[in-house]
């Protein structure tokens, strides 16, 4: 791919100067003051809002403290466009894992809601579960429901403690029957997590409804490859779902990012190429640097370093293609978003289920463990636009149908999914299954939602760069 190269001849460029300080390989671990002079000079040269970092920060404080310090933090009234995304980890391996889908894990996704509403009760609602993990062995599913962990039940009080106790814990399993918890015949599963490295391409299917051929693909981040593995093992599987698509003669594609918390531009691009009606001559983004950085990209590469062409596939779908529709929800930011924005100048893109996050900019991964500097930072360098140079999504894709999910979740590929369902009645023309009371349901009667797992995954990286 052209990024990762040009990444790899950049990094020679731009610190061949410093190479001569780095030290040994048995280097012994940097001192804070040594960690924060260097993330100081990352952030001078590489943040996107590096006009606004103070001239006189306190090297003294714990790297954490001091990283945050330095951004150009959003506020709605006085910076509403301000940065709402940089974050900084302790460890840059478990950073760079992580956005390669790689973390320890039970392999249980799931929501967590007070239920009843307006009730302190807490229980976790399963979103999915990964193959082959510790959750899917020990039975539990997508839709499955848990009240208790480690025999106490789950309140606004002490969920957080509970939850994130870390190492084997015991859930609790109930049912919902007409909307009320049963707890008679729970079942308990103890859970041990595990380091595991998620697979994004999660689930395919297609629909024949009259002359309706539907392709339907659960895609849950931005991954090229495993970590560690074939980089690009995932596009290619993606490539092989679409040929199959494509053979199907499919029509209508339903994309389900709903899910989906970004990651690489590089996998974005790939998926766009076998969406889009296009060409390899159409521009799917453009990408804009500070000043600096723009200035050093543009001597050495000229101004084509700044956009991305779509790139010509066999097994593009999109002249076969009268319908697209992509389900969205609160949890589909970045590299989710930059596909829906750059795809929309080319073919009409229709968006189902909840509102998106409004991430318009663009991170990269910063390390250098060959001085001793165990952090990894996740700064955003980039704000994104596409080929008509639009990018006013910064508070989110509204989508064009509302739907939520509700708490009684249906498996992948059932249309009684209050998402999925309204999907396929847009492209029908009528309703495929009776409309669930879920999907019946307005937001103002939706549970209130604490917080997800899918908060935690990684969705920020679109490249690395490394000493």
């Amino acid at each position: 791919m052209r990024n990762s190269k040009f990444w790899k001849v950049i990094w020679v460029v731009l610190l061949a100067g410093f190479l001569s300080s780095c030290r040994d390989k048995n280097v012994d671990p940097a001192t804070d003051t040594e960690t924060n002079n260097w993330i100081l000079e990352q952030m001078k040269y590489w943040y996107y809002w590096s006009d606004h970092i103070t001239g006189t920060p306190d090297l003294a404080q714990k790297p954490d403290a001091f990283f945050n310090a330095l951004l150009y933090k959003y506020d709605a009234t006085a910076r509403p466009d301000g940065d709402r995304f940089s974050w900084i980890q302790e460890s840059a391996e478990e950073l760079k894992a992580s956005l390669s889908g790689e973390t320890k894990t039970t392999g249980m996704h799931y929501k967590l809601v007070y239920y009843p509403t307006g009730s302190n009760n807490v229980i976790g609602v399963v979103l999915y579960t990964l193959p082959g993990s510790p959750a899917a062995k020990a039975g539990v599913k997508r839709g499955d429901i848990f009240t208790s962990v480690d025999n106490q039940k789950l309140t606004g009080d002490n969920y957080a403690k509970l939850l994130n106790a870390g190492g084997t814990l015991t859930y609790t399993f109930a049912t919902l029957d007409d909307q009320a918890v049963v707890t008679e015949g729970t079942v308990k599963k103890e859970i041990v997590p595990v380091t595991y490295q998620e697979d994004p391409v999660h689930y395919d299917t297609t629909f024949q409804y009259g002359g309706n051929k539907v392709g339907y693909v659960v895609y849950q981040q931005f991954i090229p490859g495993p970590n560690g593995g074939d980089a690009t093992l995932y596009d290619k599987k993606l490539e092989t779902l679409f040929a199959k698509f494509k053979a199907a003669n499919i029509n209508s594609l339903i994309l389900d990012l709903r899910y989906n918390p970004g990651g690489y531009v590089s996998s974005a691009s790939t998926l766009a190429s076998l969406i889009g009606k296009v060409t390899a001559n159409d521009i799917f983004y453009y990408k804009e640097y500070n000043s600096k950085v723009t200035a050093d990209l543009e001597k050495k590469y000229g101004k084509e370093y700044f956009f991305e062409k779509f790139a010509s596939k066999t097994q593009n779908v999109g002249s076969q293609l009268s319908n697209l529709t992509i389900l969205t929800s609160s949890r589909s930011a970045s590299a989710s978003e930059l596909l829906i924005n750059g795809l929309k100048p080319f073919m009409a893109v229709t968006l189902v289920g909840g509102k998106t996050v409004g991430k318009n900019v663009g991170s990269i991964t910063i390390s250098d463990e060959k001085a001793g500097i165990k952090w990894g930072l996740q700064p955003i360098v980039t704000k994104s636009f596409n080929g008509l140079r639009q990018s006013d999504y910064s508070v989110g894709f509204t989508p064009d149908f509302p739907a939520t999910e509700g708490v009684k979740i249906y498996p992948y590929g059932d249309p009684h999914d209050p998402l999925l369902g309204e999907a396929l009645f847009h492209i029908v023309g009528s309703r495929v299954v009776r409309k669930s009371a879920e999907a019946q349901r307005t937001s103002a009667q939706e549970p209130v939602e604490i917080q997800s797992t899918i908060e935690n995954k990684a969705g920020g990286g679109n490249m690395f760069f490394d000493r």
